[in-house]
């Protein structure tokens, strides 16, 4: 047996001796297991409540009975954002963004009821999932186990032994750093047990789970050689400890905190309140069609009337006021699409920042690309809402035109006792509308928006690499 396996043999024997650290990776294991099933058991949950809500949003409006289209464009419908088998492993920002939409006419809304507005405050805190432990929780368990490997035997004196029986530093390190990483693969290898079951479920996409599990197993091993990166660099266990805590609490915690207020502070984002106050004050400067002396919607009656060769609305083939409302949601939609474009493009800008401080903080870097590969990061928030408004537009339009071919304007304008029963057309145009249907990304999409981070991590483990190469040759040397 080479004396590299024997250095590993020997680690991993100190290892199991040592009580505290057996009962840490146990625990461990049983944590990944149980955040495991948690999350799947939780995510299952999510998905088959938010299909049963939205069969009875379709029953709902398909249910209405025989009445004016416009009134349908009112009455609106719910549609709920599906989620993806790895939304089990990540949940990413899903818990935030909210996961439901009503969609009517002359509104673009916003998604509502995120788990977080309706859960306990916990909640808030992080949910325990399988990629929070990996990127949490597992590089912990790997410093309290790894962080005197070298430093103990320069402390102890026992290095010089080792290579006076025939074993180089490159040999130790090696040996050192196989020990570690063999637990770093056990400590994965539970995580990893959720993408057998996610593997078996529909729309589960094989190069995502490879991308993800590739990033994760390139994560520990970066923190396996950071960890034998310090304790060949520092003198004594303690301080070796005390460093790699103190690195884990600036990277881990620190900076994946403050990157987004950073982000945040750098490029300002318009709230809620601020968007619909603006969107207000450029619809009343767009036009009321209300008003016949308007000048744009004056301009568009006779180009409409100019089209059928007609003088008067009442002479065109069709009904006008639903020609008017066409023209009305064809305006308020691309202002709405004007504000959210500039919305997108801000948090895009955003999400950058955040995304460039990868390159001081792994954490951030297996964590942007955990989200991506998983569809639950914002690009899959953003993925959701830009399908929701085209469903919506297409949903109004349609309605509009329901208007403007099957209600005729004189029974749209007349006011006799009748008139409100001539204004309905048949509840069967209701169940022919198109249901909402997610269109999902391809499995190549979401692994080519996680590999940036993929790259920087592979980056970090490179670095780590040399430098641990480097300390290894003074391995021993006296300071």
């Amino acid at each position: 047996m080479s004396a590299t396996r024997l250095i590993a043999r020997d680690e991993l024997r100190l290892m199991m001796r040592n009580r505290v650290a057996v009962i840490a990776f146990v625990l461990l294991v049983l944590l990944t297991l149980v955040a495991a099933a948690s999350s799947w058991s939780h995510q299952r949950g999510i998905a088959e409540l938010r299909a049963r809500h939205a069969q009875a949003a379709d029953a709902a409006f398909d249910a209405q009975p025989d009445r004016h289209p416009h009134r349908v464009v009112h009455y609106g419908t719910f549609i709920f954002r599906p989620l993806g088998p790895l939304a089990a492993f990540d949940p990413g920002v899903d818990a935030f963004t909210g996961n439901s939409m009503f969609l009517e006419g002359h509104r673009q809304n916003t998604a509502n009821f995120g788990d977080v507005r309706q859960s306990s405050l916990l909640v808030r805190f992080g949910q325990l999932t399988p990629a929070f432990v990996l990127q949490v929780v597992a590089p912990l368990l790997l410093i309290f186990l790894g962080y005197g490997a070298l430093a103990r035997e320069t402390e102890r004196g026992t290095l010089r032994l080792l290579m006076l029986q025939g074993a180089s530093r490159g040999q130790v390190v090696r040996g050192k750093l196989l020990a570690l990483g063999i637990v770093a693969l056990l400590a994965g290898m539970p995580a990893m047990v959720g993408f057998v079951l996610i593997a078996g479920q529909p729309g589960a996409l094989a190069l995502p789970m490879l991308t993800i599990a590739l990033g994760y197993f390139a994560y520990l091993a970066l923190w396996v050689v950071v960890i034998m990166m310090v304790s060949a660099i520092v003198r004594r266990s303690r301080d070796a400890l005390l460093a790699l805590v103190a690195l884990w609490a600036v990277l881990v915690i620190l900076l994946s905190r403050l990157a987004p207020d950073v982000a945040s502070a750098a490029v300002p984002l318009q709230n809620r309140l601020q968007t619909d106050v603006a969107i207000a004050r450029d619809l009343r400067k767009m036009g009321d069609s209300h008003n016949p002396d308007d000048p744009h919607f004056a301009q568009f009656k006779q180009s409409v009337l100019d089209r059928y060769g007609v003088t008067r609305v009442e002479e065109l083939p069709v009904n006008y006021k639903g020609i008017l409302g066409m023209e009305g949601e064809r305006l308020t939609s691309e202002l709405f699409d004007r504000y959210a474009g500039e919305s997108y493009a801000a948090q895009d800008r955003q999400n950058v920042l955040v995304e460039g401080a990868g390159l001081l903080s792994p954490a951030i870097a297996i964590r942007s690309l955990s989200m991506a590969a998983a569809g639950t990061d914002f690009a899959g928030h953003r993925r959701f809402l830009e399908q929701a408004e085209a469903y919506r537009y297409d949903l109004v339009q349609r309605l509009n035109k329901l208007q403007a071919d099957d209600v005729s304007y004189a029974d749209d304008t007349a006011e006799d006792a009748g008139a409100d029963r001539r204004k309905r057309v048949a509840a069967s145009n209701w169940t022919a509308m198109p249901d909402f249907v997610f269109k999902a990304p391809a499995g190549a999409e979401l692994a080519r928006g996680a590999l940036p981070g993929l790259l920087i991590i592979l980056a970090w483990l490179a670095a780590a690499a040399v430098l641990l190469a480097m300390a290894a040759r003074r391995l021993g040397e006296r300071r």
